[in-house]
């Protein structure tokens, strides 16, 4: 089946409206749930224009270091660390940037979580 790049966008919606409250997930950890693995990039795209549709917990998104690294798709620089902080999730500030530990705070998925989306992907023709 052919998919073009805005099943891709609807895919990473779905799945980034799924992160938790209180936990975080990396770009890299969406885009292998959205079935595109090495596609984070493109997720980080996607967040920074706007292009997976409303209602998206961007803040909840980190790279795989556990670097807050979406400031430029916030209104102010620290919105993203306010925004987790206001959800229990602790932010430090590292010579690279403000990090979350992701072994506390991550989105744990699992297989069972992966085949829920590609289900969910399936009956939306995405």
């Amino acid at each position: 089946m052919f998919s073009s790049g805005f099943d891709f966008y609807e895919r990473a919606g779905i799945v980034c409206r799924s992160i938790p409250y209180g936990k975080a997930a990396t770009y890299g950890q969406i885009a292998l749930l959205c079935g595109k693995p090495g596609n984070a990039r493109q997720v980080g795209y996607a967040l920074n224009k706007g292009r997976l549709g409303e209602d998206i917990p961007a803040h909840r998104v980190v790279n795989s270091k556990g670097i807050l690294s979406g400031a430029a798709a916030f209104d102010t620089f620290d919105m993203q660390k306010m925004l987790l902080q206001g959800e229990g999730v602790k932010v430090e500030r590292t010579e690279d940037g403000w990090k979350i530990d992701l072994k506390k705070y991550g989105w744990k998925t699992t297989l069972e979580d992966a085949k829920r989306f590609r289900q969910i992907f399936e009956e939306k023709g995405i």
